[in-house]
């Protein structure tokens, strides 16, 4: 899926980010250019060998969770149980980060597979796959960043920017956060229906009502595979209990892992932010560079990018959401070069000084 970007073709903004300062027009114009030629060269490279990826991640995912649910059939073992819970853990996983999520963003649609494509896919996640390509391809991915415009900068929930100002309730957030992180799609679900806009009078009371007999559906369908179906098919050798324990773990672990993810990717120290002033006749230039100074990277293994979705590359996600995430790791050299030689900043750090940095904010802008 493409994103629309408000662009004005001979202008630039009143107010670039201190970051870009140093740059001129021209300079940000052929930035533009230069991104737009690593996106033609791996549009025009796409092909066999990466339909046969995602097709090989769903084979595994699919086969992952049907193994973690045979298992779960003997959870009263407690080796059973581990075995069933890790690998349907992994299997949920997958689905929604390297599968779901990519999948949404109309990577593969260029594949004109039914089965693989954003207007067919619905993923393992609470909220319904059409709600949150609304508010997250539409809306975050357009204005990434903008304090007023991009609702995910503190999900209306955490105050995470210093121009968002300062309400006593801020103070629980290291709580809210600690609390969200095991529901987290359920967090999202919730934050999809806009209930924020519906108080606006932006969106109508009809809309809410749509959107919640949606999520209802969804609901009863995640819940009737997790919580009725495995633990009645494990209730022949005794192991209901224990199946249902399983599959609440399973979701919870992959809750936790999408949150810091997420939180990663958006809020540690280096992920910038931007004013509406700052977006005034903004240009694709200007565009690129937003996207590539309010995002954060987070290094580490092919196994680690794998189990991210891909989302460690969150710059280059940010900058291509619609190229296959098995592309961003060559995008990133080529991203990173460009950087350096513009004299940008290009965030990145392992896991856990990502996390690390994304709490500290969170607890830091707790307080006035």
């Amino acid at each position: 899926m493409t994103i629309v970007t408000p662009f004005l073709l001979d202008a630039g903004p009143r107010a670039r980010p201190e970051a870009a300062a140093h740059l001129t027009d021209a300079q940000i114009e052929e930035l533009g250019r230069e991104l737009d030629a690593v996106r033609e060269q791996v549009v025009a490279a796409r092909g066999a060998a990466d339909a046969a990826y995602i097709r090989r991640v769903i084979a595994v995912q699919r086969s992952l969770e049907l193994a973690g649910r045979a298992t779960l059939l003997f959870s009263r073992h407690r080796p059973a149980w581990v075995a069933g819970t890790g690998m349907l853990t992994v299997a949920k996983i997958l689905e929604n980060m390297e599968i779901g999520h990519n999948v949404l963003h109309g990577q593969w649609d260029w594949m004109r597979d039914p089965d693989i494509h954003s207007t067919t896919w619905e993923w393992d996640f609470v909220t319904p796959a059409a709600a949150w390509q609304h508010t997250h391809n539409d809306l975050h991915h357009t204005w990434t960043n903008v304090v007023g415009k991009d609702r995910d900068v503190g999900y209306n929930i955490f105050r995470v920017d210093r121009d968002q100002p300062w309400q006593w309730w801020n103070l629980g957030n290291p709580v809210y956060n600690m609390l969200l992180a095991p529901v987290f799609e359920w967090g999202i679900a919730i934050y999809d229906l806009e209930l924020d806009e519906v108080r606006a009078g932006r969106k109508s009371r009809g809309e809410l009502r749509e959107g919640l007999k949606a999520l209802g559906r969804k609901f009863l369908r995640q819940s009737a595979k997790d919580y009725v179906a495995t633990p009645a098919a494990a209730a022949v050798t005794g192991s209901a209990r224990q199946a249902l324990a399983a599959t609440l773990t399973a979701n919870a672990a992959r809750n936790v892992w999408a949150h810091a993810v997420i939180f990663c990717g958006h809020f540690p120290e280096g992920a910038d932010t931007f004013t509406e002033e700052q977006i005034e006749g903004e240009t694709r230039g200007d565009w690129y560079l937003r996207q590539m100074l309010g995002s954060a990277n987070i290094s580490g293994s092919r196994l680690m990018h794998l189990m991210t979705g891909n989302l460690s590359h969150q710059i280059e996600h940010h900058l291509f959401p619609d190229l296959p995430s098995n592309r961003y790791a060559e995008v990133a050299v080529r991203v990173r070069e460009i950087c350096a030689r513009y004299g940008l900043p290009y965030t990145t750090g392992p896991l856990p000084k990502q996390v690390g940095s994304a709490w500290a904010k969170i607890f830091r802008l707790a307080l006035p």
